[in-house]
């Protein structure tokens, strides 16, 4: 790159070659990311976007922050780190595209005990990767080493998205009446939100990772490592479909707190038990930790990653979209009139 390099910095901890090399590393992975808003490439002091405003007359920004949280343990103990990147994009434009917003572009932050280029470079094509399926580009991001402040094998990873709009084609939460119906989209797993919880409930050791459930279909490890579903393609295609109201993502919180934050005062989202198809990963966790089913659906996703509002006329049409765009979705529950927020019965 050039002659930059610091005997001293490298004795307190500080390799500024490694990241050098990382960077070399990820170009490839960052490449796949590229779209026609592009400008220039990695590895100036900002990111250069230009947008484009075809058809919108009423442009909105609509930007979304997050990371991984403690699911990253997991990647740890399984020395595995090309998909967290997935979720740490996921959570970012998953967020975005509540609002009726399309994700244009995307930047990470990367801090390791030592930067390893070769892990940072696995850590970057998940992230390259999230970006793909969201249909937005990786324009830039930082890595940085944080020698005696993290483990030397430990990392943190966290981003974020900015996505446009037209004003007058935001998601209107607001126009929803009693009666309207509420369309799952299935999650692929816990995502990225309740994993203290999980930790809490399993010893995250290599060898329990590694134990085979027959009702999972795989390992615990495997299972709970699965990357948080990108659901941008899905919900744009719905709008082209349907006039959608509104939009929640199940995240942190669960049920309880994330659907009522799309729900007008005075509305509530009435959701039958037995319509919830709740996938095998939070019964071994039910099981496995004495918890509380309240509990579960106050802190999990439960099996459904986003909650979707539609006029009654048009809920099998929502449906039919959704899976014609490769996610699986039912009818969850309808809205109803009451001050309880959800209720599930």
């Amino acid at each position: 790159m050039n002659n930059s390099f610091s005997e001293s910095y490298k004795k307190a901890g500080v390799d500024v070659t490694a990241g050098y090399k990382a960077v070399e590393l990820m170009k490839k992975h960052i490449a796949r990311t590229v779209t026609a808003g592009c400008i220039d490439g990695i590895g100036g002091f900002g990111g250069l976007f230009e947008l484009d405003m075809t058809g919108i007359t009423k442009p909105v920004l609509v930007s979304g922050t997050d990371g991984v949280g403690t699911k990253i343990k997991i990647a740890f103990v399984m020395d595995k780190h090309d998909t967290v990147g997935i979720d740490c994009v996921a959570m970012c434009v998953n967020d975005i595209i509540c609002c009726g917003a399309k994700p244009q572009f995307f930047l990470d932050y990367i801090a390791c005990g030592k930067n390893v280029p070769e892990k940072i470079a696995q850590i970057v094509s998940g992230v390259a990767e999230g970006c793909v399926q969201a249909g937005c580009a990786l324009i830039g991001g930082e890595t940085a080493e944080h020698p005696g402040l993290m483990p030397e094998d430990e990392y943190d990873l966290a981003g974020f998205s900015v996505g446009l709009a037209d004003k007058d084609k935001l998601f209107r939460p607001d126009t929803q009446k009693a009666g309207d119906v509420l369309v799952a989209i299935k999650s692929s797993g816990v995502h990225s939100n309740g994993f203290s919880l999980v930790r809490s409930v399993f010893d995250i050791t290599e060898e329990n990772l590694a134990m085979h459930f027959d009702d999972l279909g795989s390992t615990l490890g495997e299972c709970l490592l699965t990357p948080t579903r990108i659901y941008v393609k899905a919900v744009s295609s719905l709008m082209d479909a349907v006039t959608v109201k509104a939009v929640s993502h199940i995240t942190g919180g669960g049920f309880y707190e994330n659907i009522p934050r799309s729900i007008p005062k005075g509305l509530s989202a009435k959701i039958e038990r037995d319509a919830v198809q709740v996938l095998p990963i939070f019964d071994l966790i039910k099981r496995a930790g004495n918890i509380p089913e309240r509990d579960m659906f106050n802190t999990f996703n439960m099996g459904v990653g986003m909650v979707v509002s539609v006029d009654k006329n048009d809920a099998d049409k929502a449906v039919a979209a959704i899976k014609a765009a490769g996610e699986d979705a039912y009818i969850l529950g309808e809205l109803v009139e009451s001050e309880e927020g959800v209720i599930i019965c």
